[in-house]
Parts: structure tokens; sequence; C-alpha cells
């Protein structure tokens, strides 16, 4: 998966989802790389943040090579949750990449580190509280609107992070193949001369709507085989 992904981006994957029926989970905007360039594939490793690091050291502790950290502290904009400890304790367990719905701070030491975190932001200061510990605490974690677990995977480059379902993750990834190959060759005929419009013959689909006017581009481009968009 890991191999197969460096040669993807987030926007192949979230089309590829769109045309297999698998929803689109995708992260705020907000969260994006510390590291402009850093990209993270594996498996959710979740946590939830409740005041103190020894919740990221357990699931260390549960970490099979190549996980992702996922930390839900909540979105939280007042406190960090993520500094260069835990980032360095993360990469000595073997774990691939941080994502942390929430803020991290430490950032210079964070980007010398090298590994791969991708937060809302960042801040000074750490939590100044502790929570009560719930008993699903290394189960599930919540990114924006999605809750993910260790049965989803975790993708994120320079366009953000998209969570894909494990078992589904075969079929995203070669449909998200075929829609790459298909946009480089577009891409190449068109700096050869060919326009996109004259690819994805837009004078049919225009003819075809004059026709049926319920017609929509994503059909169209289906019919021809375009890979705009899904």
């Amino acid at each position: 998966m890991r191999r197969r992904f460096a040669a993807l981006t987030t926007a192949h994957l979230t089309d590829a989802c769109i045309r297999a029926g698998v929803p689109v989970r995708c992260a705020p905007s907000a969260l994006q790389a510390v590291i402009p360039g850093s990209r993270i594939a594996g498996r959710v490793l979740p946590a939830r943040h409740v005041g103190s690091v020894d919740i990221f050291l357990e699931a260390f502790e549960h970490a099979e090579p190549g996980d992702v950290l996922v930390v839900d502290n909540g979105g939280r904009t007042d406190e960090s949750c993520v500094g260069d400890l835990v980032a360095l304790e993360a990469r000595t367990a073997g774990v691939g990449g941080i994502v942390i719905w929430g803020l991290h701070r430490d950032t210079a030491d964070i980007r010398a580190i090298g590994l791969p975190v991708f937060s809302t932001g960042s801040v000074p200061t750490g939590p100044q509280r502790l929570d009560e510990r719930p008993k699903d605490v290394l189960e599930s974690a919540v990114v924006g609107e999605w809750t993910v677990g260790s049965a989803d995977l975790v993708l994120g480059d320079d366009d953000g992070v998209i969570f894909v379902p494990s078992s589904g993750a075969a079929e995203v990834l070669d449909l998200a193949e075929a829609i790459r190959d298909t946009e480089r060759g577009q891409a190449e005929r068109i700096r050869s001369g060919t326009s996109l419009r004259a690819q994805v013959r837009f004078d049919t689909y225009l003819a075809g709507r004059r026709e049926n006017p319920a017609l929509t581009f994503r059909e169209h481009l289906r019919a021809v085989g375009g890979a705009i968009e899904e």
C-alpha cells in the first residue's frame, strides 16, 4: 500500500473513493503537514488525548511498524498535545507518522526529527488539565466529523489527509492508479497541442445537454473515459 501510494496523491484517492462508492473521509483542510512535502500512509493507531503523554506511550506499546498515530484532541486551539519527545519516541517505536486533530509544539525540533507530522497548527503551551481517562481511549479517534480506528488506513500529502477503510483499500488503489494514468495521458496531450476540450469531446457534451438538460458532465466523462472529476 505504501509503495503504491508513493506514486499517487490524495486527490487520486478521493476520486477513486467516489467511483468505488466509498465515503470520502477527508480531514478538515486546516490539518496540514508540519514539514511541506511530507507523506504518510499506514494503519490508524488511534489515541484520544486527555492531558498526558502516557496515552501515546501506551499506544506505541501496541504499534506495528508503519502505523500512523492519529491523535484526537478535539480540535482544541488552546493547547498543544504533541511535541518533540513524542515525535522522537514515535519514530523510535517504528511509527510512520502522526496526525493530530489539534495543535503541536516544538516545531523546529519536529522538523529536525523528520517524522511526518500533520496538525492544525502550533501553540507554545502544552495541556494544563488532566481529564478522566475513558476505557476506550485507544480504540478510536475523532478527526473532524470522522471516527476512525485500526480498521482504517490514513494517507496524507500536501493536499491533506484522507481515511480509507482497510477492507476497501485494494479497490480504491486500483481505481486511483487508473485515474492517475488517464490524467497523466490527458496532461501530455494538452502539452502536445490537443486541448482538454477536444480530448473529452466537450462539443458532444454541449450538444447532448441541449437534447437532455439533465445530462451531467460527470456522466459524459464516464461515457468517454475522462477522469477530470468524479
